[in-house]
């Protein structure tokens, strides 16, 4: 199964209280944190919430 990039790129001060707890799940805090997920629905599913935050590539 492939996995996916994801990095920080916008600031969380600001943003919805369910915003920021969805980028703390995947283990974002600070702009420019990256990390590797796999690729499946429940990380598909925290991407579609909070892509405007995030620049996702693929591994």
């Amino acid at each position: 199964m492939a996995n996916l990039k994801i990095e920080l790129v916008k600031s969380l001060n600001g943003r919805l209280e369910k915003h920021i707890a969805t980028a703390n799940s995947l283990g974002l805090h600070k702009i420019g944190n990256v990390t590797v997920q796999p690729d499946n629905p429940q990380t598909r599913g925290k991407i579609a919430q909070i892509g405007y935050l995030l620049k996702v590539t693929e591994e």
